[in-house]
């Protein structure tokens, strides 16, 4: 299989090779720029069905903020579970039609699983313990270096796998896959993937990955706080209550029950970011680059 000349994936490769410092490129040989390679790109069909899961999920998150104060929310109690099962579906479908097409070949398949592996053992590492999940940072790193596309479908199969490993199927599993997915490819959507690199980048990576964990946890609190005990406290979801007070309690909640857990996952992922991100960005750039997942394979004429 031969890589066709000047394809960014060859002329990266050139560049890998060590040179002395200052050496050019002979005259009349023309460097083109530097293009981000993308192993999952967003299609017709996967954008609309990414839109469609997206918002079936804010509808599923935000629904007791969104019902009037008079609707029966209680019977949606027994309705939570169908809710969850057809949001899992949609789930699987946006991550199958983001694969098939795209097109994705083994190599990227290859990437995909391994990076997947990867989050899915490091999340026990710390087992939720002060906010130390490492799996978030890696998550970050990968949706920037991949795309949106890929970073979607790494977040949803990563939380599944992570899931299967440790025990944690739950009627919480589908929102765990969707709001991982929207973290992994918002790293992805990040302004200037090409030219913003060094210090500056890890500082925007950084950021968004501290920003991004406290919504994270944000987010998931709404899928287990209206089914939180009524008569607890006066924290709980009151089906009652006009949309201000059940936000003024919804607030209180994340303060006193999850706040030290969001803050630790910000600090951890702050922390390995800037310490692992320059090495993890330029393996990951490297992989991708070797791979040429956008290069069309061709085969040699025999000989003879």
């Amino acid at each position: 299989m031969t890589t066709p000349p000047g394809h960014p994936s060859a002329v990266a490769a050139d560049q890998d090779r060590a040179s002395p410092a200052g050496h050019r490129p002979p005259a009349g040989r023309p460097v083109p720029a530097p293009r981000a390679l993308r192993a999952v790109r967003l299609g017709p069909r996967s954008l609309a069905a990414l839109v469609l899961v997206s918002a079936v999920g804010a509808v599923a998150f935000l629904w007791p903020f969104l019902a009037p104060p008079a609707s029966q929310l209680s019977a949606h109690a027994q309705d939570a579970p169908w809710l969850f099962a057809g949001l899992l579906v949609l789930l699987v479908a946006v991550v199958a039609a983001t694969i098939s097409e795209s097109d994705l070949g083994p190599k990227a398949v290859a990437m995909l699983g391994v990076l997947a592996a990867t989050g899915a053992a490091l999340r026990p590492v710390g087992a939720g313990t002060a906010g130390i999940e490492p799996m978030f940072f890696l998550m970050v790193l990968s949706g920037r270096v991949l795309g949106p596309g890929f970073g979607f479908a790494l977040g949803s199969i990563t939380m599944f796998a992570s899931a299967l490993l440790t025990g944690g199927v739950g009627p919480w599993l589908p929102f765990q896959m969707l709001s991982m997915g929207w973290f992994t490819m918002g790293a992805g959507c990040l302004p200037a993937p090409v030219r913003l690199r060094g210090r500056a980048e890890l500082l925007l990576l950084a950021l968004y990955g501290s920003l991004a964990a406290l919504a994270y946890g944000t987010i998931m609190n709404l899928a287990g706080w209206p089914f939180l005990d009524r008569s607890a406290s006066g924290i709980s979801f009151d089906p009652h209550a006009p949309v201000p007070a059940n936000l003024a309690r919804f607030a209180a909640y994340c303060l006193t029950t999850s706040l030290g857990w969001d803050l630790g996952r910000a600090v951890c992922t702050v922390v390995l970011t800037l310490a692992l991100g320059p090495a993890v960005l330029r393996a990951l750039r490297r992989a991708t680059r070797r791979a040429a997942f956008e290069t069309p394979v061709t085969f040699d004429a025999p000989v003879g």
